[in-house]
């Protein structure tokens, strides 16, 4: 019997989809650390993600543990309190849709989507809400702890 180009083709395994997604890391295997991630990251980013780092630090409680999740850094404090990671024009502060909602009078000059802000890396890290959304996070999380 002969086989035509469409039969072969049709027998033909499908490629695995591409992991990226957009993030500066490319397809690099995902990193064990927050500092390993940094280093990864070119400048300006690399600059705004440490500001981002150090102000969530200097609110989140001294039990709260910094990692990876999903592949980008994360604060975790009886649950996640956020993420945040380096886009090619941006970096991205993840507080949840929640806290997003709570402060969308102060984050008008902002990008945002459902659980995302957008900061852009040529303009100075708005360090005072940064810190105010993790604080916000935080009561989140040691409320949702004590239904």
């Amino acid at each position: 019997m002969n086989e035509t180009p469409r039969d072969r083709r049709a027998h033909r395994p499908k490629r695995a989809p591409s992991r990226s997604r957009g993030s500066r890391l490319g397809s690099r295997s995902a990193p064990k650390s927050i500092d390993e991630y940094l280093a990864r990251v070119p400048q300006p980013a690399r600059s705004t993600l440490n500001k981002i780092r150090a102000a969530i630090r200097s609110v989140a409680p001294r039990e709260a543990a910094e990692g990876i999740s999903y592949g980008i850094p994360a604060f975790k404090y009886k649950g996640t309190l956020v993420w945040f990671a380096a886009f090619s024009k941006h970096c991205s502060l993840f507080p949840t849709a929640a806290v997003i909602e709570e402060f969308k009078d102060e984050l008008k000059g902002f990008n945002t989507s459902k659980g995302t802000i957008q900061f852009p890396v040529d303009k100075p890290l708005p360090v005072a809400l940064v810190k105010k959304l993790v604080k916000a996070r935080v009561a989140q999380n040691e409320n949702k702890k004590q239904r």
